[in-house]
């Protein structure tokens, strides 16, 4: 097993991206588990963010890094709450204080106005100067809905709607879930990028 450190200290992202790499020959550890600090996330881009993340996890575990930068993308609120999305009320990871905010500015909003996409970069470096970074993404179209629904998944799954599925992410099999998402996408794209390097 090769191993790569994922550039992040959260444990969720850790049990989402290591089924779908672990068979790939790569053992993931969060940079948490080796005792750094996130990185300050100071790009205009999700790419930047997530080449900022990937090179400071290099450098200061001097492992191969892979860094993640995602968020909900609204059309009708100009990309917002886009790369702020984990902080868009103010404090960091505040779900719920997001989801609210969400729903007040997309108030009167219909039909059209509620498109949204999740975006997600992932990002594979070599080593920190790594001149070559791998990067791929992924995208998952939806809308937003105007109530929570479902209780599964984070973030803001439980008012983004899958319009194939008529579910919310919240309420889509986790299974499901990592086959069709944003992330899913990236990572189905990364294995395989991996895998031919």
């Amino acid at each position: 097993m090769r191993r790569l450190v994922l550039a992040t200290s959260n444990r969720g992202k850790l049990a989402e991206l290591q089924p779908l790499l672990g068979d790939a020959g790569f053992e993931l550890v969060t940079q948490g588990e080796l005792g750094v600090q996130d990185a300050v996330e100071d790009g205009l881009t999700f790419v930047e963010n997530a080449l900022i993340k990937a090179r400071h996890a290099c450098r200061a575990t001097g492992l191969p890094a892979l860094g993640d930068d995602s968020g909900l993308v609204v059309d009708a609120l100009d990309g917002a709450p886009g790369l702020y999305s984990a902080r868009y009320a103010g404090e960091h990871g505040n779900a719920a204080a997001n989801i609210a905010k969400l729903l007040q500015e997309m108030r009167g909003f219909g039909g059209e106005r509620r498109r949204a996409h999740f975006y997600c970069v992932l990002v594979a470096l070599r080593h920190a100067d790594d001149p070559q970074p791998l990067i791929v993404e992924g995208a998952w179209h939806g809308q937003v809905l105007e109530a929570p629904r479902g209780d599964g998944g984070f973030g803001y799954d439980p008012v983004f709607l899958d319009p194939e599925r008529g579910l919310s992410a919240a309420q889509i099999e986790p299974a499901v879930k990592n086959r069709i998402s944003h992330r899913g996408i990236a990572l189905a794209r990364l294995r395989q990028r991996l895998t031919e390097l």
